[in-house]
């Protein structure tokens, strides 16, 4: 029987941290019913009714969450969400590749002319094409 109130006791205080987490990182404009700092004592004094009524009435519903619990672990829509890091954007990814070709291609190109020019200059200095011996390896 302890074992079950540590356990609900733990429940409880993980609750209450989240809640007031929840609380005191939303903003302005999403807490209702209270200011910010009454809801902060009430979830500190009332750690059990206080986080469940803060996350029942204390904050505001966004526009594309079904239900209350929905919107708490996922974050809101898959709309709403943007990604966290730039490695994580598509479109980001999509224009680092762009880039990346084109500088590849642009690199390419210079060193082909790069190779014509230098191919060009030995055959006007020699008269005649290189022979194979004479031709350095890549």
């Amino acid at each position: 029987m302890a074992r079950l109130f540590i356990l609900l006791f733990l429940v409880q205080v993980v609750l209450a941290a989240c809640a007031l987490i929840s609380c005191l990182s939303a903003e302005e404009d999403q807490i209702r019913s209270l200011p910010r700092l009454v809801w902060a004592l009430i979830i500190l004094f009332f750690p059990l009714v206080g986080s469940i009524a803060w996350f029942v009435a204390g904050r505001a519903r966004r526009p594309g969450a079904a239900n209350g619990i929905g919107k708490i672990w996922s974050g809101g829509s898959a709309a709403q969400r943007r990604p966290l890091a730039p490695d994580d954007d598509p479109e980001f990814l999509r224009s680092v590749q762009e880039r990346a070709k084109k500088q590849d291609e642009e690199l390419f190109r210079r060193w082909e002319e790069d190779l014509r020019r230098r191919e060009d200059d030995l055959r006007r200095r020699d008269g005649d094409p290189p022979r194979e011996g004479d031709r350095p390896e890549v």
